[in-house]
């Protein structure tokens, strides 16, 4: 199961440059059951491995504008370090429930504006380049958290507010994951929240799904693509908060069971036992 989790992840990535951490976190903690920061850490790697692979398919071709890869990393990276230092604040329990739902919520949130309406204005990045860098840190902000959200907001900015074709946009984006996996994954390697059995099993799935997926990226039309993979991340996001919004009342109703338990017993007063009949008197 997680060798196939890894193909068709790699797979979206390939042809779209989205979906990494969108898919793996959901589908690490809900199917494979890892901790929450766990799950993270080693989407983290994986897709620094994909996006690695990939790369080469998209700068071949020169789909990328190296300038506002740059001005998007001079925001990104610190919002990166701000997101892993709330994680690690957050989750001194590994596996807290809250976590959890707020994973989801970042999840859905993020994948939700794929169907928002857009304002198109092309012209913005090459007018007012300045701003990318504070529209990038928010985006890092959730990569930290999440290991999500590079992929799926930094293609809708740069569709959105940069001049760049839609290849061009995708080859940027994967660069920018990129970068961020690699930061990410030393952060998440130091901490030890690295699952390295499944993170060979989703590379063995993973390595020949992102090279399927750049090999067909040229026939497959990735916008339709594109709103699937949100929506699935948007159902997956769901189902985190479900998820941990259930293992919390679990957790709340076995602490008051276990309070109802240990509250001491009332003493129950012993009458004082009647006097023991003396000697009668002469």
């Amino acid at each position: 199961m997680q060798i196939l989790i890894g193909f068709f992840i790699a797979l979206a990535v390939g042809l779209t440059g989205i979906g990494g951490g969108s898919f793996t976190v959901p589908a690490l903690v809900l199917l494979v059951g890892l901790p929450a920061t766990t799950a993270v850490g080693t989407a983290f790697v994986y897709a620094g491995v994909i996006r690695l692979i990939a790369a080469p398919f998209y700068l071949a071709g020169k789909h990328f504008h190296l300038r506002y890869l740059w001005l998007m990393l001079q925001g990104a990276v610190p919002g990166l370090l701000l997101g892993t230092f709330l994680l690690r604040l957050l989750s001194g329990n590994a596996d807290s429930p809250i976590v959890v739902i707020l994973l989801g919520l970042l999840l859905a949130a993020s994948s939700s504006i794929s169907f928002a309406p857009k304002v198109q204005y092309p012209g913005f990045a090459k007018r007012n380049s300045k701003w990318l860098p504070w529209l990038a840190l928010p985006i890092g902000v959730e990569a930290g958290f999440s290991s999500a959200g590079a992929g799926a907001l930094g293609t809708v900015l740069l569709l959105n507010y940069s001049e760049m074709t839609p290849p061009q946009v995708v080859g940027t984006d994967l660069l920018f994951g990129l970068v961020l996996a690699v930061i990410g994954s030393a952060f998440h390697w130091g901490f030890g929240s690295i699952g390295g059995a499944v993170l060979v099993r989703l590379l063995e799935g993973g390595i020949p799904g992102v090279i399927l997926g750049c090999v067909l990226a040229r026939w497959v039309p990735a916008k339709k693509l594109k709103y699937a993979i949100a929506l699935v991340a948007i159902f997956a996001g769901l189902q985190l908060v479900w998820t941990g919004s259930r293992r919390m009342l679990g957790e709340h109703s076995t602490a008051s069971a276990a309070s109802i338990r240990h509250v001491p017993r009332a003493a129950t007063p012993v009458a004082d036992p009647p006097p023991s009949p003396g000697k009668p008197k002469r």
